[in-house]
Order: C-alpha cells, then sequence, then structure tokens
C-alpha cells in the first residue's frame, strides 16, 4: 500500500508543492509547527533513516540542497531554520516515508525538553 507522501508524489493527492524534481518532492505541512512548514521526501520511498544505503547518500544530499534553497526562497535563512528527520515511534516519525522537516519563521525554542 502506497505512503500518503508516494501518492502526493504522483499526483494522486492534493499538496501544496514547491518543489518538485527528479529526486525529490517539496510541500507545505497540513499541520503546521510553524508559518514555515514544508516537507521534503525523496521521490523514492526509503520508509526510515534506518533504511537509508550507501546507494542514497546523493539523494540525501538533494533533500539537505532543496531545504537550504527552500529556506532562502521562503525568506527564513538569515533568520534560521531547523531540520527534522524523526526515526521511527519513539522518534516521532508518523509516516513510514523518509521526510524532512523544514520549520522556520518565528523562534523555535529549545529542540526538545530537557526533561525526561
Amino acid at each position: 500500500m502506497p505512503t500518503v507522501f508516494a501518492r502526493i508524489i504522483r499526483g494522486e493527492l492534493p499538496s501544496e508543492t514547491v518543489y518538485q524534481d527528479e529526486w525529490v518532492t517539496a510541500f507545505r505541512d497540513i499541520v503546521p509547527a510553524a508559518p514555515t512548514h514544508i516537507l521534503i521526501v525523496p521521490n523514492k520511498v526509503i520508509p526510515t533513516m534506518n533504511d537509508v544505503t550507501e546507494d542514497d547518500a546523493d539523494l540525501l544530499s538533494r533533500m539537505l540542497l532543496v531545504a537550504k534553497e527552500l529556506a532562502a526562497q521562503e525568506g527564513i535563512a538569515e533568520s534560521g531554520y531547523r531540520l527534522i528527520i524523526n526515526c521511527n515511534k519513539e522518534g516521532g516519525q508518523e509516516v513510514y516515508h523518509l521526510h524532512l522537516h523544514l520549520i522556520g519563521g518565528r523562534p523555535l525554542g529549545p529542540m526538545i525538553s530537557r526533561s525526561w
């Protein structure tokens, strides 16, 4: 069964796509955590960060470069932004298709709660 992200990449589900090439697709999160919240998703389905291989190095590099370009386009490069990849349940991953969150446009505060 294809992931929701695979269906967005193929154009089967609506999204506010802000970038797409042969490697990655980027679209706005439907429940944004900040004024800018874009998901950068490889067009190749990779379930989690644990499933990445050496063969995916160029793809991961492309994801980061697209994030940098989109941060500049969104006007948040200078003020700052956060890049997040969640992995598996305890890491907060909800969709099992690797994705990079680009979040910014407001002060983000501490990365995680330090009380555990």
